[in-house]
């Protein structure tokens, strides 16, 4: 018989190996294969079958590593569509969905020759080799072996390059031997907890226990301790009673010594889900309600419905509402989420009602984590789970549900690495195969789906008023004109706004201040000549971040100096240009200082916990005025918010791209949606100098019908999505003159085949990134789904092509398909 298998690997096909007699395997296991003259892998059979491949000989399988599959068919059923559809391979897939530690590949370990076992032989070498190289031998003599990463982890500052030439010199004069092993990555998590001798079980012999104690007053003391945590939890930690009865290791260990104690060591999972409060009873308004039944009703015939509801309409209770039918029917929910700093709000706000049967997945656990979450998940002993787009891959086994909130948001897209797919097209497809229900909710639905629901293709349920009959906020436009001359450059806070935040404050209100650039100033400029500072690596500016007292690169991450002479004319006028989220920041503390301020963007909630710390501290009334990036649009609910300020609306609205209304509609939207929640009605104050924008006025109105039809009617007219669909190729290179090259070629073989479809080749916005030039080609593609998989399989072909010749062959070619940017 022959497997064939999906390796971690962007290869183009699958590769065939041969399973041994007596070896019992099935899909979706793992199995140990060699490719290549050395190397080893983990990888997934997708097929069983008995046809050995005619071009190869074929290399049998080493061994497995499950006894039961760790990816279900339809997974791999799914896989295959994702590489199909987003122009992939199967591989590349295989590397995103499943966690790190259940994705092996084989590492070189070295040993000492066995001629060199002795110390006799091992001191001859001392006056033969290098430093380095005499390092490793000491270290194998007391080790026995080392790894390559270990080997360059003891030489310190030398780099993985030049610790694989040590250890080759070494291969080669025949002090060391090296051979490929892999191994399991994860280890579960062991705790220690300390139980009661069953010799002192009878009460007689306990007595007779704490009397012996008594001249051991500290032993007598754990004792007791031990007995108490015993009574209110039912089994103690080893570690608790030291901290508690606050008594060292050597006090325990002698209890457990004399046979009084006794120490085991158990499996423990180390992401608790628990939940002390009371769980609450759910209820629905009358609307909620009538939402609800019309979902059931459309789910008879559809099986993906659109749920538009203004902000804090209250979708979050009738998405509830579903998940308990689920949860009733012993099915598996996914609800997931555009970022992850929603998911711990969203965890406590379900647990309310559905206890300790949600789980939380996204790229922030650790490796150890998915690989426990990515089990409970496949066993079915989690039933709903909350995540970001990656808790997608998720492997489970009774899936009836999947709601994807704020469906609209373009986090739900992955940029890099390979597959860029759209979790939420991604996600209507998986519940396909699952014959599952799909809910997307939004406030500001995106184009596409809003189009779809008015086609008939989804079914459409409109939560029309806020919940507890609260009214949307007032909305005020500010003139950035009006902040006055001698403050205009220092100043972005205009004094509208200004007055607003003061009032907000003065009622024990909270305010939410929103600018979309992170940093203290986006770029700086010499005033004389106009020069600009910008990456070495990256065309683009560098920006100023105060906290650090740095020019920060935005797309390489690279730091500079910050710059105090113009390089151009040297000239010393060098002022700070526009602002960002750290510049308002440092605004606030001078306009209000008794305030309590905050910042959430990329810079400040890098940690693992910070999103949650922030929110915490938030919800608490703990922080007055929150000034943040797009992460503060995100569905965030806050009781408290009587204020929201949007700091410069032009930002949003003037950017390359057919989607800007769009985007520009959605952000303004949702952040005066975080405003009057709970309790009075809200206000919103929009800076900007274009006034007169009509995306400002659907907006100022709330007005998402107006929006959509003024937006769908531009999109007809250029043939953009949803009328065609799009594929974006991004062609990178070192050289300038390659890539341009190289562009020009890919378009004239595309336009022979598709005319009129071409659009470039032309440089992005940002044309070069970590030294590498870029140029783009956009395809407009029919929307049929017969016709587009067929032109994207010969755009694939015909790219493959390009690279094949020995000029391009370093070019990198990226494919992307439904890009969103």
């Amino acid at each position: 018989m022959f497997a064939d298998v999906i390796l971690p690997l962007a290869l183009p096909k699958l590769y065939t190996y041969q399973i041994p007699d007596g070896m019992k395997v099935e899909p979706g296991m793992r199995v140990v294969v060699q490719f290549g003259k050395r190397r080893k892998y983990a990888a997934i059979i997708k097929r069983i079958h008995d046809e050995p491949p005619a071009a190869y000989a074929v290399k049998p399988v080493l061994s497995k590593l499950d006894e039961y599959p760790v990816v279900w068919p339809h997974q791999l059923h799914f896989w295959e569509w994702i590489a199909r559809y987003y122009a992939c391979t199967e591989g590349e897939v295989m590397n995103v969905a499943i966690p790190a530690h259940l994705k092996l590949s084989s590492e070189t370990i070295i040993q000492l020759d066995p001629a060199y076992a002795d110390e006799t032989s091992i001191a001859v070498l001392a006056s033969q080799l290098t430093d380095e190289a005499f390092q490793i031998v000491e270290a194998l003599a007391v080790r026995h072996e080392l790894s390559l990463a270990e080997v360059q982890q003891l030489l310190g500052e030398t780099s993985y390059t030049s610790a694989q030439a040590v250890v080759k010199s070494l291969i080669d004069q025949h002090i060391c031997v090296a051979y490929e092993s892999i191994r399991e990555s994860y280890r579960p998590r062991l705790e220690t907890y300390i139980l009661l001798s069953p010799a002192y079980a009878e009460e007689q012999a306990l007595h007779q226990l704490f009397d012996q104690l008594e001249k051991a007053p500290r032993q007598l003391q754990i004792l007791m301790k031990f007995y108490e945590l015993r009574e209110k939890q039912g089994w103690v930690r080893k570690k608790d009673l030291l901290e508690q009865a606050e008594a060292s290791h050597a006090q325990l260990k002698a209890l457990v010594d004399k046979g009084i104690f006794q120490e085991i060591k158990q499996t423990v999972d180390r992401i608790a889900f628990t939940y002390d409060g009371a769980i609450q009873q759910l209820h629905l308004t009358p609307s909620q309600q009538t939402c609800v039944q019309q979902i059931h009703d459309w789910f008879k015939e559809k099986r993906v419905v659109l749920l538009h509801g203004v902000t804090s309409s209250g979708k979050t209770l009738i998405y509830v509402s579903l998940i308990l039918e689920a949860i009733a029917k012993g099915e598996q929910v996914l609800y997931l989420l555009p970022e992850i700093a929603l998911t711990a709000q969203m965890i406590r706000r379900l647990q309310q009602y559905l206890g300790n049967q949600v789980g939380v997945y996204h790229s922030r656990l650790s490796h150890n984590e998915r690989v426990e979450m990515w089990n409970k998940v496949r066993e079915g002993s989690l039933q709903v789970i909350v995540g970001s787009r990656s808790a997608l891959w998720l492997p489970f086994c009774r899936l009836s549900l999947i709601i994807v909130d704020e469906e609209h948001d373009m986090s739900f897209k992955q940029q890099d690495p390979a597959p860029r797919y759209h979790a939420r097209d991604a996600a209507i497809y998986y519940a396909h195969l699952l014959h599952a229900r799909v809910i997307l909710g939004s406030a500001t639905p995106a184009v596409e789906t809003y189009q779809q629901a008015m086609q008939g293709k989804y079914g459409y349920v409109m939560l029309k008023e806020r919940y507890g009959q609260i009214a949307l906020p007032d909305m005020i436009l500010a003139d950035m004109r009006t902040i006055p001359r001698q403050h205009r450059g220092e100043r972005h806070i205009t004094p509208l706004l200004e007055d607003h935040i003061r009032r907000t404050l003065q009622q024990h209100k909270q305010v939410i201040l929103f600018q979309n650039r992170r940093g203290y100033a986006p770029s700086q400029i010499c005033q004389v000549c106009g020069w600009v500072p910008h990456c070495e690596q990256c065309d683009v500016a560098l920006t100023y971040h105060k906290s650090i007292h740095q020019l920060v690169c935005h797309y390489c991450g690279r730091k500079y100096p910050p710059v105090t002479q113009c390089q151009a004319c040297g000239s010393h006028a060098i002022i700070h240009k526009s602002f960002g989220t750290e510049r308002i920041e440092d605004e606030l503390h001078t306009l209000f200082p008794k305030a309590s301020i905050a910042r959430m963007d990329l810079d400040t909630m890098r940690k693992k916990d910070s999103y949650h710390q922030l929110i915490h501290r938030f919800e608490q009334g703990r922080i007055d005025i929150l000034v943040g990036t797009q992460m503060v649009v995100k569905g965030l609910d806050f009781d408290s918010v009587g204020l929201v300020g949007i700091l410069l609306a032009d930002s949003l609205l003037n950017y390359p791209d057919f989607r800007v209304n769009e985007r520009a509609f959605q952000l303004m939207e949702q952040v005066s949606g975080r405003a009057g929640r709970k309790g009075e009605k809200g206000m919103v104050v929009i800076q900007a100098y274009q006034l007169r924008h009509p995306v400002l006025a659907h907006v100022m109105a709330h007005d998402y019908a107006a929006f959509f039809q003024m937006e769908i009617e531009a999109r007809a007219h250029f043939q953009y999505p949803p009328f065609t669909r799009l594929m974006k190729i991004v062609l990178k290179h070192a050289q300038q003159e390659k890539v341009v090259e190289a562009a020009h070629l890919l378009a004239g073989e595309l336009t022979d085949k598709f005319p009129g479809q071409i659009t470039g080749p032309a440089a992005p916005l940002v044309s070069r990134i970590r030294n590498e030039y870029l140029q783009e080609i956009l395809i407009r593609l029919p929307r049929s789904a017969h016709k587009l998989q067929e032109q994207k399989d010969t755009i694939v072909d015909i790219c493959n092509q390009l690279q094949q010749q020995s000029s391009f062959r370093h070019v990198r070619m990226i494919v992307d398909v439904d890009p969103m940017g």
